[in-house]
């Protein structure tokens, strides 16, 4: 699958020729980098937490945060056309090469947790008709999808990059169950369920509580937004790119909510809250019959494989990125004569497989998994509306001709504000377990400066690794003591 089909940042390369994307083509990158198994599990999710009106302030919140969020991406790209190795690069020019390093690790490590919600969400789908699987959280779960893991390592490993043919049939399988799904949900909706969860089941709490809950299921389903600005220079004209990223992200938008709002008329939210994922599969079943549960089941299921292949891709590319900067150590940046970056595939391989292991231990494994990839790609998407920030206020170098403007400053604050709100949305628990992941990284870093034979830290990098090492403490000791659980 190519990267342009992914959303995957790519590797510079002076001697290649930059293909020069269109408008559509670009539009289809943020679709199919933001459409992924988040979507069939979102009436279950939402439905723990709130009530309809919770739930519609919550995709407002959503919906103009992500937008002003892909509004920084286009921005950036346009501005500083000569960042092209990825978000990452953002936090770097911004903020120094450490929290660059620890933007590139994060957006790596969320892509790597990522694709163990695909597995668990598979195993849980298959679970239905296979109690054994259980929620995809069972110890036979995990060797089956650790398995699943390791044959694609094997497959990647082979060369298959550019399978435009799987990603055809994933695109199709991603997008007719969910638009079935909203139409037949809206035909079969029943106005006096809808109004009885307007304002939210019992166990939900005050509505800033119902809204604050939703917020990490919101960012994992948008995460891909900035799949078009990654792709700035490959543009065929520059402007597509803003275009691309706000149709993609509206069209996108527009489908997440539905399929949210139409499900409260189907099943009361207590209801919709106790079905296993994925959810949107227990809904059409409520509404249509076996068959609806089935048709979204095998769809959903292509779908998660071809996800998995791509989002694989772009985990191990991130790092095969970094190392050629020279900000990941040098073994990351090798790469066979196919094109494969191996060591950064078994890297990424390796990190999805601890994970799989620790969602035994987990409560709610599909959860869980979610919620600690969108708090690990927060720290990359603040640090990026952060550096906007500096470019608007005359702080940072802008590569093009003429000032930034006054909205421009206005969309990198609110940008910086939600990313900043969601971090706190996310709760102490994940940001201390997003640490446990930050702290070991150091290593790396420490490695790549040794290759380069420079100073290992500057006073302020110091104190960040001071931080993030006794953040790393208090969340292992909180894990083991009970203080906070997964």
């Amino acid at each position: 699958m190519s990267h342009a089909e992914t959303g995957a940042p790519a590797a510079t390369s002076g001697d290649r020729p930059a293909a020069k994307l269109t408008l559509v083509t670009l539009t289809a990158m943020v679709v199919g980098s933001m459409v992924g198994a988040g979507v069939f599990s979102l009436p279950r999710r939402f439905a723990q937490e709130t009530g309809v009106a919770g739930a519609l302030i919550a995709w407002a919140i959503a919906g103009t945060g992500m937008l002003m969020l892909a509004f920084v991406f286009q921005a950036l790209a346009v501005r500083r056309p000569d960042l092209d190795a990825g978000v990452y690069a953002y936090a770097k020019a911004g903020f120094g090469e450490y929290l660059g390093f620890f933007s590139a690790f994060g957006y790596w490590a969320s892509a790597c947790v990522g694709n163990v919600t695909y597995w668990v969400l598979i195993m849980s789908t298959i679970g239905a008709i296979w109690p054994a699987l259980g929620d995809g959280d069972t110890f036979l779960a995990v060797v089956l999808s650790s398995v699943g893991l390791w044959a694609f390592f094997l497959l990647i490993r082979r060369g298959v990059k550019e399978a435009a043919a799987i990603n055809r049939i994933v695109t199709v399988a991603k997008v007719v169950p969910i638009l079935l799904f909203v139409v037949l949900a809206l035909f079969c909706l029943d106005t006096d369920v809808f109004v009885d969860n307007w304002g939210g089941a019992d166990y939900a709490g005050s509505l800033f509580n119902q809204v604050r809950g939703t917020m990490l299921a919101t960012v994992f389903v948008f995460l891909g937004v900035e799949g078009a600005s990654v792709y700035s220079r490959h543009a065929k004209r520059r402007e597509d790119v803003g275009r691309a990223t706000v149709l993609g992200f509206l069209s996108v938008f527009a489908v997440f909510a539905s399929v949210t709002i139409v499900s409260y008329g189907i099943m009361p939210m207590a209801e919709i809250a106790e079905l296993r994922q994925p959810s949107m599969a227990g809904v059409l079943e409520h509404a249509v019959g076996t068959w609806g549960k089935v048709f979204v089941s095998v769809g959903l299921i292509i779908s998660v494989l071809g996800a998995y292949l791509a989002w694989t891709l772009m985990a191990a590319e991130v790092l095969f990125v970094a190392a050629k900067d020279k900000d990941m150590p040098r073994f990351l940046g090798r790469a066979t004569a196919e094109d494969v970056p191996v060591p950064a595939l078994l890297m990424t391989t390796m990190l999805s497989q601890v994970v799989l292991v620790v969602t035994m231990f987990s409560d709610d494994a599909f959860n869980f998994a979610l919620d600690l990839t969108s708090a690990l790609s927060l720290i990359p998407f603040l640090l990026a509306a952060g550096f906007a920030v500096k470019i608007c206020l005359g702080r940072g170098r802008a590569e093009t001709s003429g000032r930034s403007t006054r909205p421009e400053l206005v969309v990198a604050v609110v940008a910086t504000l939600y990313t900043a709100f969601l971090l706190y949305a996310a709760g102490l628990k994940f940001v201390l377990v997003s640490f446990i992941l930050y702290a070991p990284a150091t290593f790396l870093f420490v490695k790549a400066r040794r290759e380069q034979h420079r100073r290992l830290f500057s006073p302020r990098e110091a104190l960040i690794c001071a931080v993030s090492v006794a953040g790393a403490v208090i969340g292992v000791i909180a894990l083991a003591v009970g203080w906070i659980e997964l």
